[in-house]
Parts: C-alpha cells; structure tokens; sequence
C-alpha cells in the first residue's frame, strides 16, 4: 500500500525478497530441517502483517533508507510465512513415498509466487483505479488498505491467543 504506481520496481524487489525469504523456511521446514511450533506460527503471521500496516501508516517518506529496510522486513517476514506454507506443502505430499520432493517443492514455490504476482497486480489495478480514476490521494489510499489489513491481522493475533 505504501508504494505509488511509479515505484513498482521497488515493490517487485520487495515481492522478491518476501519470496527468496518464504522459499528459504518452506524448503527448510518441509525437509524437517527446521521446526517450529505451528501455533507460533500461525500468530506471528499477522503480527508481520499488523507490523507492516502500523509501518506504512507511520513512515514518513521513502528514503532510500527506508525502502532498503523494507526489504529486509520482506525477507523477515517472507522466513516467517515460509514456515506457515510448509505445513500445507507436508500435508499436499502424505502419500508420496518416493522421498523425492525437490520438483514438488519448486513446483509449489513457483505457484505461491504467481499467485503473488497475480495479487500485486490485482492490487496495483485498483490502486490505479482509485488514484488515478477515483481521485483519492495516495496517502489515503495507504491508510485505507493499511488499516483494513492491521485491523484483520489484530483480529486473527487475537483469535490465535484465545
């Protein structure tokens, strides 16, 4: 939500680096190289979310510095969500008894960073839409969608520790 139409290529490298982070952990985690305990998981997964939110509403202006740290978040958080799609990858591949997961794991990786891709691109058409079309300022915009994803990331935190 942070960034205008004009700074896509950041965004790209930020998708990256959330990817190169989530494909780290997922291979690790479904290797059972790393474990973690799921419920860990599954709260600190909107507590990245609620960070984000509460990041891009308070940043200020996006200094070279700024977008740089960005991507370190994004790799951060991608470990994180890693390990939370290694759960589902594990449950996909009961069954398979050949051991051979190495073309099932890129064959999952590359789906989960198409879909990633489709949703930024969804998400640029209606930031395009509502600046452009719709008038609304870029910083509204931000705080719309970032208080609408802190808003249900604080939700599913709570839900995780009830």
């Amino acid at each position: 939500a942070v960034f205008t139409l004009k700074e896509w290529k950041h965004l790209l490298v930020l998708v990256t680096a959330f990817t190169i982070g989530h494909s780290v952990t997922l291979a690790l985690s479904s290797l059972n190289i790393l474990t973690i305990n799921q419920q860990l998981v599954e709260t600190l997964i909107p507590v990245t979310i609620l960070i984000t939110s509460i990041y891009n509403v308070t940043q200020k202006h996006s200094s070279q510095k700024a977008v740089q740290f960005n991507y370190f978040l994004a790799l951060g958080f991608g470990l994180i969500h890693g390990m939370g799609f290694s759960n589902f990858f594990r449950a996909m591949m009961m069954g398979i008894s050949d051991g051979s997961v190495a073309f099932p794991l890129f064959a999952f990786n590359v789906g989960i960073e198409i879909g990633q891709l489709l949703i930024v691109a969804v998400f640029m058409a209606f930031l395009y839409g509502f600046t452009r079309l719709f008038a609304m300022s870029h910083k509204s915009w931000n705080l719309y969608i970032s208080g609408a994803g802190g808003g249900v990331a604080a939700t599913m935190i709570i839900q995780n520790l009830l």
